[in-house]
């Protein structure tokens, strides 16, 4: 009898599945980064514990790479990327700035702090983009990114799984948020961000275009707690899905083959009906 090929954790007919695919994805990870700099325990551990400004693309693939194996990579070989995640975080301490404590990286405020950052980011900036999602799937992709939330250590019911669920959850947290010297490092990095030559030709002279349309894309609030001003709103939604469309215009095998093939071998491994598309999106 032959086994059925493994289709990941959330499968071919997820949200999930279509949404990771969109090359907006990699405008919603460098806008998540500013989002996460905002959570001064949050921002002093990347700061005090990764090497970024040394070398910059490795961590926006990194993390990448994570989202696209729990995405479309086979359920052994994400459960074993997600143990190698936690065993890494659970060595990890930083010291906080204000008070000189030290603390966990994996404290599981942090990683719930984490987890809602990229998620929402992700959900929020694809949407903005044109991704077309009605408010029913919107909840669903939240509902199903609970699963991505046990790998890095956390219970599913730990983390929002709705739309009105995350808007309290910002809404509670913010008081705990606050521009610091760390975020300000991350935000002059960020303007010359590492976007993937394949997407953008000539990528010198777009860093700092590209690294403020994703500034501009935050929430007001999160704008407003960095102390700066993005594009005017009709301006960064313009420019956002002017890059969506442009992006969209590159071969999808060489969009999905960077940094790293997951969502190709997927479709080897299950076969062209498992393509991710907007029209594969599920009926909510």
């Amino acid at each position: 009898m032959t086994n059925s090929p493994d289709p990941g954790m959330v499968g071919p007919d997820s949200v999930t599945w279509q949404l990771h695919a969109d090359p907006a994805m990699w405008l919603a990870g460098i806008s998540s980064l500013y989002l996460q700099a905002l959570h001064p325990l949050a921002v002093a551990g990347v700061v005090q514990n990764s090497n970024f400004q040394d070398d910059p693309f490795g961590r926006l693939v990194r993390t990448a790479n994570f989202v696209g194996l729990s995405t479309y990579g086979p359920r052994p070989d994400v459960s074993d990327a997600a143990a190698g995640v936690r065993r890494i975080h659970r060595t990890l301490r930083g010291t906080d700035p204000r008070t000189g404590a030290r603390f966990r990286i994996d404290e599981p405020e942090l990683l719930r702090w984490v987890h809602c950052a990229e998620t929402w980011s992700f959900l929020t900036v694809l949407r903005r983009a044109g991704f077309p999602l009605t408010d029913a799937q919107a909840d669903r992709y939240l509902d199903e990114q609970r699963q991505t939330a046990t790998l890095v250590g956390l219970r599913a019911d730990e983390v929002p799984g709705s739309r009105a669920a995350m808007t309290r959850y910002f809404a509670d947290i913010r008081p705990e948020l606050a521009r610091t010297d760390e975020s300000d490092i991350i935000y002059r990095f960020l303007h010359r961000p590492p976007v993937p030559v394949a997407l953008l030709p000539g990528r010198p002279a777009y860093t700092t275009l590209i690294g403020h349309l994703a500034y501009s894309v935050l929430p007001g609030w999160a704008q407003r707690l960095h102390g700066r001003a993005g594009y005017p709103d009709p301006v960064a939604t313009l420019m956002l899905r002017t890059f969506r469309r442009a992006a969209l215009g590159v071969p999808t095998r060489l969009r999905w083959g960077k940094p790293e093939p997951y969502a190709l071998d997927a479709i080897e491994r299950l076969g062209r009906s498992a393509t991710p598309s907007v029209r594969r999106l599920p009926a909510c």
